[in-house]
């Protein structure tokens, strides 16, 4: 079954990128690609003349922004032009209309100071969309196949790290795709105790690493043997090592929320929120986990 993608457009640098990857996930998968580009909903202002006058004017300078997209992708997408008080919820309300399996956005300009930022869109459907969302890097570049032949996924055994691991198998199934199942520990000096002392220390590293291998070992077991799902345990700062990933290891990463609030909503927890920004790959977080059905099951 063919699904439909929301790609959000805006005419900037990062909405190239989102565009450029939306197009590669469609491709790879099958989906259909919606172009959309958000304008501002139509608020009386005064005047009946002035109101018709403004809602003319940004309903035009919103669709020249859609034509420079369609300019550039052509036949290969589906374009809409949406009125809405936020990009971020003309997205999101598009998203359920259409019962996209994502919404995609460009993360908008690397920080040097802070190691990375989001645009102001990216950031607010990260924090309120009911389907998963998918920020896109700066300057992302296709493989030289053109599709996507591997995932990622930042497992942690938890409801929502199970919860991503079944989003990306369902894509990967799809195109299929090879799944790379990744966990990251601490490393053993992290772990120290000035009062386990350091012999007590290994033991207990051992212990959790066995615990780490075993999860993550039993999760791969699950995932159907034609995506060739492999294991792989490393040591460090979660955000740092899976940030650190590339375009030789995989082609995007699939994560889970690990935030409070509603089921079916991303909420971004710590490491989710600082890895979308610092990610070198396009990296799509889950909605929180739920009993009910997700948007990217067949």
């Amino acid at each position: 079954m063919a699904w439909r993608v929301v790609i959000g457009y805006d005419g900037s640098d990062a909405a190239e990128d989102a565009v450029a990857f939306g197009l590669t996930w469609c491709r790879s998968t099958g989906d259909v690609p919606v172009v959309a580009t958000v304008y501002p909903e139509e608020h009386p202002l005064g005047a009946g003349r002035v109101d018709a006058e403004w809602a003319a004017y940004v309903r035009k300078l919103g669709q020249e922004t859609l034509d420079k997209a369609q300019a550039a992708a052509g036949d290969a997408a589906i374009y809409r032009l949406v009125a809405s008080t936020s990009a971020a919820r003309g997205l999101a309300d598009l998203a359920e209309d259409v019962e996209a399996a994502a919404v995609l956005v460009g993360g908008g300009r690397k920080d040097e100071a802070t190691g990375g930022r989001l645009g102001s869109v990216a950031n607010r459907l990260l924090y309120g969309a009911t389907v998963p969302v998918c920020v896109v890097p700066e300057a992302w570049q296709a493989s030289d196949g053109g599709v996507i032949s591997k995932i990622g996924v930042a497992f942690i055994d938890t409801k929502d790290g199970h919860e991503a691991l079944r989003a990306a198998v369902r894509a990967a199934s799809r195109i299929p795709a090879r799944l790379v199942l990744y966990s990251v520990m601490a490393r053993s000096t992290e772990h120290y105790s000035y009062i386990a002392g350091r012999r007590d220390e290994q033991v207990f590293y051992d212990a959790a690493r066995a615990s780490y291998t075993q999860a993550l070992d039993y999760a791969a077991a699950g995932v159907p043997p034609q995506l060739e799902p492999e294991a792989v345990v490393v040591e460090g700062d979660v955000v740092e090592r899976l940030a650190e990933l590339g375009p030789d290891e995989v082609d995007m990463l699939v994560c889970g929320s690990r935030g409070y609030g509603p089921i079916r909503r991303v909420l971004l927890g710590g490491v989710s929120a600082r890895l979308v920004r610092r990610s070198r790959l396009p990296v799509m977080v889950v909605p929180r986990a739920s009993a009910g059905p997700s948007a990217t099951e067949d």
